[in-house]
């Protein structure tokens, strides 16, 4: 029993030792960036082949950048080949941060093509943003005022907090938006071909909202006066008489609280939920 407990504490130990090899190994790049003037809104662009960014917005008065190699499978079967040799990884995230005139350019240069890497950046509360990400992570931006443009192709997109505009696409994952206010004088829009779409609208917003989704349902539970699209009839593209072409439309559209910006929701596999905020 006495062998097999020091067996016990022994493989442990060697446990222990590895995590922390690993995280000692593990590669944090962090910048901070002042701003022109940081008494002005911030332009946020950030594009990543490989990788999740998460952005969120405080009382701060510059730009703080995380980025952080993502381990690997793929790691681990390459430090098992050749035979005898060891692998010296190379962790380097190849972060480049640029700022101009309170724009603010972050990328990970060919690197981030190669390898995953994630990003966590701290911005202040007025902050607009371009936001794209392709494979292997998420999107995520929390308590910003501003307008955003925000893509990503086999990830998922949440906005919390926000106040301002949004136009979102999340292609295979679901999107999830929650606004604390908007700006009227933009319009917005959400769209997913996979994924669900969740929008939380304040109360008392005015939109004009047009809404489709191929293969789901669309809810809400705000006081919507919906109407369904009208057969369009469209002229003969060659001009011959008698031909006659009618096209309906499968989407509908809806007023809230007597319309106002235009709102377009559209999807394909997924469901779309409009809620009203508290």
């Amino acid at each position: 029993m006495k062998n097999s407990r020091m067996i016990f504490l022994a493989s442990m130990l060697t446990v222990c030792s590895l995590a922390l090899a690993l995280a000692q190994d593990a590669t944090v790049d962090k910048v901070s960036v002042p701003l022109s003037d940081p008494s002005r809104p911030v332009m946020l662009k950030v594009g990543l082949i490989s990788g999740g960014i998460m952005v969120k917005g405080g009382a701060v008065k510059d730009v703080t950048v995380e980025a952080r190699v993502r381990a690997s499978e793929d790691d681990e079967e390459k430090s098992e080949k050749p035979r005898g040799l060891k692998l010296i990884p190379n962790n380097s995230t190849g972060l480049t941060v640029e700022e101009d005139d309170n724009t603010v350019s972050v990328s990970t240069g060919m690197r981030g093509g190669l390898r995953t890497v994630d990003l966590t950046l701290r911005v202040p509360t007025n902050c607009s943003m371009h936001l794209s990400a392709v494979n292997d992570g998420n999107i995520e931006v929390e308590n910003v005022n501003g307008d955003l443009e925000i893509n990503c192709t086999n990830g998922s997109v949440k906005l919390s907090g926000i106040s301002g505009s949004a136009v979102a696409h999340a292609l295979n994952e679901d999107l999830t938006a929650t606004f604390v206010k908007v700006n009227p004088q933009k319009s917005m829009s959400f769209s997913s071909l996979n994924g669900k779409i969740d929008v939380t609208f304040p109360s008392d917003v005015k939109a004009n909202v047009y809404m489709k989704s191929d293969q789901g349902e669309i809810y809400s539970d705000f006081d919507m006066k919906v109407k369904s699209e009208t057969a369009k009839q469209e002229d003969n593209a060659k001009g011959k008489k008698g031909k006659f072409r009618i096209s309906v439309e499968r989407g509908m559209r809806g007023t809230i609280n007597g319309g106002g910006q235009e709102i377009e929701i559209t999807n394909f596999n997924g469901d779309i939920y409009i809620r009203k905020g508290k």
